[in-house]
Formats: C-alpha cells, structure tokens, sequence
C-alpha cells in the first residue's frame, strides 16, 4: 500500500513491517489497534482488504452534536488507518464494506472522534460516508 502511495520504497518495507509487528503485538490486546479484513465469497481464506483503527486519547475539544448543541468531548477518537484493497478486488465494495464495519464499531464503543487521512482514490467514499475535509495539516521538515 504505502510502495503504491509513493509513501515507501521498497528498501524499507521489511523494517516498517518488524516495527508494525511489535506496535501491533502490545496495542491489540490492548485495544489500542483494531483491523478487520475483508476476503471474496468464493476464497473466504484469501484476504485481500482490510483496514484498522488506532485508538487514542486527545485533549477535550467542543463538538457539535447530531442535534446541533454544542458539548465537550472528553477526547476518546481513533484514526482509521491503512484501508487498502488489493488492486484485482476494487471495486466490488469491499473498502465500503470495511469503512461501515469500523462507523458501527465506533457507534458501539462510543467514540467521540474518528478521523482520517484520504488517499485521493478513496475520498469520494469517505464522503459518501459522511467524512469532510479539514483543516489539517503535516509538518515534512525535519524534527531530528
């Protein structure tokens, strides 16, 4: 996915997994890190989507209810990260299917909060969905 993105190259994808692996082992039983995957009905062991969540706590920041009011959330969000398809199975809903599994996840555990980071190709989902642009920004220069 990040190769496909130009966020990688190739060199570095053993380390970034070996990282993600160690992160991974502590923040799931954690519940800090929840992914689900997505495989075709005719090959239910071969995954070929999927998508996680990284749940973290933020500084209490005012929110609009769905109603209108104003309130102040205590700062439980999560961000969706890495919903990737393999490119054979776009198409067929399956980062829909994943994005919908993760809004009734997020209802059910009562965040406050979810966020995103789109891709050009997936934004007109996220929008569909319900998601809208900000005003976010990512600092690129150096912090070493």
């Amino acid at each position: 996915m990040f190769v496909e993105m130009r966020r990688a190259t190739p060199d570095i994808l053993d380390r970034l997994v070996a990282q993600s692996e160690v992160y991974l082992r502590d923040a799931i039983p954690r519940d800090e890190y929840v992914g689900w995957l997505a495989s075709p009905d005719e090959d239910p062991a071969h995954v070929v989507a999927g998508a996680g969540v990284q749940v973290r706590q933020v500084l209490p920041f005012p929110r609009t209810l769905p109603d209108g009011r104003a309130d102040v959330a205590h700062g439980r969000q999560a961000i969706v990260l890495n919903v990737y398809t393999e490119p054979a199975f776009r198409r067929r809903g399956m980062a829909r299917r994943l994005m919908t599994e993760i809004l009734a996840w997020a209802r059910a555990v009562r965040l406050e909060s979810l966020v995103l980071h789109a891709a050009d190709d997936g934004r007109p989902l996220y929008e569909q969905l319900g998601f809208v642009s900000t005003n976010e920004m990512r600092f690129t220069g150096d912090l070493g």
